[in-house]
């Protein structure tokens, strides 16, 4: 597919969600450009390049300068935070922008991020503003964010994806912009062609390495030792984006293995590279250049992935971030390198997940953390794929792999007619991803804090709680359970989308999905067996009795945040077991009208 190709379908699916969400009754708002960045940023946040994000826009001047935001995503842990702002063209016909217009437009966010660390917004914002609990989280978690990024957002095309960095109060701040080209790189399934490292720019040398070439094999092998320094930049600059490949998220520092690499780290750096393991890494390209001793060095690697060693890695960048006593100047780490070399990309991922898969076996790691291989959501994918909704031409779309839902638009959508006809039997706001489900059903099992983790760290406890009670989920999943569980996604969806119209808004002021998460909970815990799910299934959508009953609900919700928390963060709040426990004990409003889809107790 072209870049002008991709440029009109991303467009088409733009008008799409709009014209979906006017016939909900959402109304002309938000504009094109809001829904642009918002498809944008969940397609980054499915790319694993994000944290969920948060539109919120927003704009001012401060005497003759501009600031601007469009959203924000906060990492859990609130040590990084991303800002979103838009260039948005709206053109038919892809739009060239240019690196000056493209850093002027990013400026405008780093003016706000600037601003709202030193505390000079909070009298320029409205108080009922989303915006103002973004500014109190920048002001009051400056000391501790350490991972910042300006990510300016276009329907154009950019030459560069990344700009020069800013500096402000001793802290560095990313600039790189994702546009057209950079959603298409992921969408056909080369994300890793960003994750790229000059060793001769990073510390203006080569890495001796010992390289081993094999004509007749589908890779080629390097064995070396990589710089702390490069690894921590590596992982500052691409996150967990760099452990793709990489079968398990970070522990902690209090598991026993990262415990001693820290202690290593603080007290013989210098033996980093004889007491540790090492990394297993794979890329897509390499470069070799002679260094100054006149021997073959490692000069560049592109598409880069580490498949073991994903502690090691972010064990070293945590380590340091938190002890600034730690000297990273003389720790060197053990590197295996594996060059991919076949031109199918099937078998190149295949290498890469054996790789990842026998590399990490010496660790006793189970194969069930290979999550998207896992039973449950191979036979969610078929049952996704085999189960017609009752009007017999639509689909939901399960997406087991990141992505899937574009790559089946690329690959059958070969004409408009054919892509218009696919996004009508399985609609953008029926596609769910693994952390998508992961949410609808954790929140339905009475886990609302939890799932206000969000992202990940839900997915690793839906997964963990599978591992522990397989009765959680029949096995192997049918059809009645699938039809149920859908039911549980359009009630979800239900209380998102009435407490998120123009006119709730006055009301419902921030955390939507928190406030969801609790109803769709405190319906569970109330109401879970008198609900007959079958009939919002065949529905494929809730009465008007059941939508009154789950806004007044929604109303006891946001007023019991408000009466727990005053002023906080809703996202913070939803966080803490107590808030649901507080909420369990609630007394909500009786159903006063009929509700068909609720039997007689």
């Amino acid at each position: 597919m072209t870049l002008n190709d991709f440029h009109r379908n991303f467009r088409s699916d733009v008008q799409t969600v709009i014209n979906e969400r006017v016939e909900a009754g959402e109304g002309p708002f938000p504009s094109d450009e809001l829904v642009f960045a918002e498809l944008v940023m969940r397609h980054m946040e499915d790319a694993g390049l994000c944290e969920p994000a948060t539109i919120c826009h927003w704009s001012g001047t401060i005497g003759n300068a501009k600031l601007r935001i469009t959203g924000y995503a906060l990492s859990a842990d609130e040590t990084g935070l991303d800002l979103f702002v838009t260039h948005y063209f709206g053109t038919d016909e892809l739009v060239e922008l240019k690196d000056s217009d493209a850093i002027a437009t990013a400026n405008e966010g780093v003016r706000f991020l600037f601003r709202a660390s030193r505390g000079n917004l909070d009298a320029r914002i409205d108080p009922t503003h989303p915006v103002r609990e973004l500014v109190a989280t920048i002001r009051s978690r400056w000391a501790e964010l350490d991972r910042l990024r300006v990510i300016l957002v276009t329907d154009g095309h950019t030459k560069n994806k990344r700009f020069a960095s800013k500096e402000h109060e001793g802290k560095i701040i990313a600039v790189e912009s994702v546009d057209v080209e950079r959603l298409l790189r992921h969408t056909e399934g080369k994300p890793r062609d960003e994750l790229a490292v000059s060793f001769v720019q990073t510390i203006g040398r080569v890495l001796p390495c010992v390289h081993v070439p094999d004509p007749d094999a589908d890779y080629e092998y390097v064995l070396t030792a990589i710089p702390g320094k490069v690894l921590w930049s590596l992982y500052r600059d691409f996150n967990t984006s760099l452990l793709e490949a990489n079968v398990r998220t970070y522990l902690g520092a209090k598991k026993t293995v990262n415990r001693g690499i820290v202690e290593t780290l603080r007290s013989e750096p210098e033996h980093f590279l004889a007491f540790n393991n090492g990394l297993v890494l794979v890329c897509d390209e390499a470069k070799f250049e002679r260094g100054a001793d006149g021997n073959i060095g490692l000069s560049f690697l592109k598409g880069v992935q580490i498949v073991n060693g994903g502690q090691t890695t972010s064990t070293i960048y945590f380590a340091s971030r938190d002890d600034k006593g730690i000297d990273l100047s003389h720790v060197m780490v053990p590197a295996k390198i594996i060059i991919l070399k076949g031109s199918q990309d099937e078998a190149r991922e295949r290498l890469i997940s054996n790789v990842s898969r026998y590399a990490n076996s010496q660790t006793a790691v189970k194969m069930s953390d290979l999550s998207a291989n896992r039973p449950f959501h191979v036979q969610l994918e078929k049952l996704a794929d085999d189960t017609w909704c009752p009007d017999g031409a639509t689909k939901w779309f399960y997406e087991r792999a990141a992505g899937a839902y574009n790559v089946m638009l690329l690959r059958e959508g070969t004409t408009p007619a054919k892509r218009r006809k696919l996004m009508e039997t399985a609609s953008p706001k029926r596609k769910l991803s693994k952390n998508d489900i992961a949410k609808y059903h954790e929140a339905w099992r009475g886990k609302p804090n939890q799932v206000a983790l969000a992202g990940e760290k839900n997915f690793s406890a839906f997964m963990a709680a599978l591992d522990e009670d397989p009765t959680i989920v029949p096995n192997p999943l049918d059809a009645r359970w699938y039809r149920a569980m859908i039911a549980k996604v359009i009630l979800f969806k239900a209380v998102e989308s009435i407490i998120k119209t123009r006119e709730a808004k006055e009301t419902f002021r921030q955390g939507w999905v928190n406030i969801a998460t609790y109803v769709v909970a405190a319906v569970a815990d109330r109401l879970g067996d008198q609900l007959d799910l079958e009939q919002i299934w065949l529905k494929q959508g809730v009465s008007p009795a059941l939508e009154k009953l789950l806004w007044d609900w929604a109303l006891v919700v946001n007023a019991e945040f408000a009466r727990i928390a005053p002023g906080q963060q809703v996202s913070e709040v939803a966080k803490r077991a107590e808030t649901w426990a507080a909420i369990r004990k609630v007394r909500f409003p009786d159903r006063v009208a009929k509700i068909p889809e609720l039997r007689s107790a």
